[in-house]
Order: C-alpha cells, then sequence, then structure tokens
C-alpha cells in the first residue's frame, strides 16, 4: 500500500511542478488545509473540531459530484 501510495504522491508532485495552474490549485487547497488545521488547534475539543472538519470535507466532496 505504502508503495502504491508513493506513486501517486510523487505523480502529483511532477504534475504541479510542471502546471501553473496545477501550482496554483495545490497552493490554494495547502492554505485552506492549513485554516482548518489553525481552527483545529485553537477549539476546545480538537477530537471534536477534527471530525467536524472531515464532515465538511465530505461533504465538499460529495456535492461536487
Amino acid at each position: 500500500m505504502a508503495f502504491l501510495l508513493r506513486h501517486i504522491v510523487k505523480f502529483a508532485a511532477r504534475k504541479i511542478a510542471a502546471d501553473p495552474a496545477a501550482r496554483d490549485q495545490a497552493t490554494r487547497a495547502a492554505r485552506g488545509v492549513a485554516r482548518e488545521v489553525k481552527q483545529i488547534v485553537k477549539d476546545e475539543d480538537p477530537a471534536k473540531a477534527a471530525g467536524r472538519a472531515m464532515r465538511r470535507a465530505l461533504d465538499k466532496l460529495n456535492s461536487a459530484d
């Protein structure tokens, strides 16, 4: 499993490095993740905050279909 995951990460890194549009999208995604992480860390109950963040992410993925 780790072998496959490593290849997927390498492929994504090459794609992001080669394409300016993909690089911009990856930058925006990383900033969004950082914002979520800050929100989780500041919360009184980090586990609950992480669960809410996962639910938001899953809802966003499902609504994209």
